[in-house]
């Protein structure tokens, strides 16, 4: 391939695939490229005065001069003015005024008659703008026009001096200059158009990083918050929901004066605003703990969580403060329960291993005491039918047998029924939990394990929450079950309520009767294993529903300041419904 080839094929490549600044930087230098040929035109016409009044009478500027430089003037002041207020073909209005500036420099320069230096110069800074600014195709045609004017006006102005071209070798020079001027323009600016995708994919790898950095502290199990100068700058939803403050986010439309991200931005700073405002007041002693850190130095301590925000099922948190650079905190919330639910669970896989070796060897002989017992109460019952051969004595004597061995059988039945509540407790060690929608769940549930019971179900909204299916059912089924129980003792009409609403972030469930309640003294007995007030009961039901409920990270409460009886169990919800109705339901 000859060299002729190659320069062909590098020029091609050159005016195809040549790389632009992107628009906000064009906009910015075109701007000042626009201001620059203003003062200059302004500036040529001045001087041009100036030099005619300082010399003599021959030194008077012509008519060419003085034409060329006031079309210049008014020409460099309406462009100007369009690019900056026409934001569209920025390139179009560019390569326009470039071409003008060539035309006027060669006239210009027509008129001086030999090379000027000051003209070369500026003719040098048009063509440097020209491979800044345009396309490289674009720019090539504007330096090739103003090689070929100066070219053109040198030999014509020779032509016109008796076939002088003295002057023809300073404008080839000069064209030579300004392809080299060219080249080294296009150069640089490929350099900074590179800097600036370079720049670019950084900030965009920078956002990528802190949008990923801002769903990690989102979706976190544990509080953070960021304190700066006195005022909190971040803060993700667990804090809100460990702390119980509402998570609110301020509408904002956007408009034309108003953009995303400013609406974004606005948000987040009243959402900030308001988080710092319900801490102070709600948090009060949080907040000022958290201020009182010296800098440079780390506290960790544990809060409760006040009464102010009983529905949350946060009790205590663990809170570590620790210094950040600039005097800023950076301040985690940790929920206790959820090591506590740890706890209970090794309590509960303990109690498997327990149960699972044991169980076996407890159900063989009871199975067989058992039967042995329902063997012997054949037999009386057969003895009492063939009551001729009987005696007084020896009737009474098989009726207390009969009795014994009923009483046998009896607690036989119940220390099986324990059996199988722990073994129900320790099958139960981990939890699989679902999205229940509770609004759709709930009647489907009572549907299928109490119809035929008194049991009326209001929602108040479309809480979703999480949680293991058959957890929640033993859950529930053992207190509706404990409800009609204890209310069918005070009335003869048995029957439960079930409330379920939000409040703050939480979902709750209030399971109602009118049972006459838990005395004082057995409150805090109240869920502890194996204790009941039923002669017939195992005392495990409510102990296994708080199991359950702590395995869900969920909380189970009895409400005595409720005007009936209540057991409230409270959920976190995953998800806020704002189109709030209420559903009565009555199954019967």
């Amino acid at each position: 391939m000859n060299p002729a080839t190659n320069l062909s094929s590098a020029i091609t490549r050159y005016v195809h695939h040549d790389d632009t600044l992107p628009l906000p930087q064009l906009r910015k230098l075109g701007l000042i490229y626009s201001s620059y040929r203003f003062v200059v035109s302004l500036f040529s016409m001045l001087m041009l005065y100036i030099s005619a009044r300082t010399g003599d009478s021959a030194s008077l500027p012509s008519f060419l001069q003085q034409t060329t430089l006031s079309f210049y003037v008014l020409l460099s002041l309406i462009l100007l003015g369009l690019f900056y207020v026409v934001r569209k073909h920025m390139r179009r209005q560019l390569a326009f005024g470039l071409a003008l500036d060539v035309i006027i420099l060669s006239l210009l320069l027509y008129t001086t008659g030999n090379p000027d230096l000051q003209l070369t110069m500026l003719y040098m800074v048009v063509v440097a703008a020209s491979f800044m600014l345009l396309h490289g195709s674009q720019a090539l045609v504007i330096t090739l026009l103003a090689i070929i004017l100066v070219i053109y006006q040198q030999f014509f102005y020779a032509i016109a001096n008796s076939m002088s071209l003295a002057n023809l070798g300073d404008a080839l020079l000069m064209s030579a200059s300004f392809l080299a001027v060219g080249g080294l323009s296009w150069s640089i600016s490929q350099r900074l158009v590179q800097l600036e995708k370079v720049a670019a994919n950084h900030a965009k790898e920078v956002e990528r990083l802190n949008v990923i950095n801002q769903e990690v502290i989102t979706q976190m199990v544990n509080g953070v918050i960021v304190i700066d100068k006195q005022h909190i700058v971040l803060a993700n939803l667990a804090a809100h929901q460990l702390l119980s403050l509402s998570f609110v986010t301020p509408a904002t439309p956007v408009t034309a004066q108003n953009t995303f991200e400013d609406v974004k931005e606005n948000q987040n700073k009243a959402l900030l605003s308001n988080f710092e405002q319900q801490l102070n007041g709600q948090h009060s002693q949080l907040f000022n703990a958290c201020l009182s850190v010296a800098s440079g130095q780390s506290r960790a301590f544990t809060y409760d969580v006040p009464a102010v925000a009983n529905a949350s099922i946060f009790g205590k948190l663990r809170v570590q403060i620790i210094p950040l650079k600039d005097d800023s905190k950076l301040v985690i919330l940790e929920d206790l329960r959820r090591e506590q639910a740890s706890a209970q669970q090794l309590k509960l896989a303990s109690l498997g291993q327990l149960t699972a070796s044991i169980a076996h060897e407890i159900r063989n002989p009871l199975a067989a005491i058992s039967q042995a017992s329902q063997l012997l109460m054949e037999d009386v019952a057969e003895q009492m039918e063939d009551d001729s051969a009987l005696t007084s004595e020896s009737n009474a004597a098989i009726t207390g047998n009969h009795e014994l061995y009923e009483m046998i059988f009896s607690q036989t039945k119940r220390v099986n029924r324990i059996i199988e509540d722990i073994l129900k407790l320790s099958r139960q060690q981990t939890a699989t939990q679902q999205v229940l929608e509770l609004a759709e769940w709930m009647p489907s549930f009572l549907e299928n394990y109490f119809q035929g019971h008194d049991i009326f179900l209001r929602i108040k909204a479309k809480p979703i929450i999480l949680f293991d299916t058959h957890q929640l059912e033993q859950i529930l089924i053992n207190l509706i079950n404990n409800g009609l129980r204890y209310s069918s003792y005070a009335h003869p009409h048995a029957y439960v309520e079930i409330d379920i609403y939000c409040a703050d972030n939480d979902v709750i469930i209030d399971i109602l009767d009118n049972g006459n309640g838990v005395s004082v003294g057995n409150l805090e007995l109240l869920f502890d294993p194996f204790f009941t007030t039923d002669k017939a009961g195992t005392g495990l039901g409510l102990y296994l529903s708080q199991a359950f409920c702590e395995a869900n990270q969920a909380r189970l409460l009895y409400i005595p300041e409720h005007e009936k009886t209540c057991f409230r169990l409270i959920v976190p919800s995953i998800k806020s419904d704002n189109k709030f109705q209420t559903i009565e339901e009555n199954l019967t």
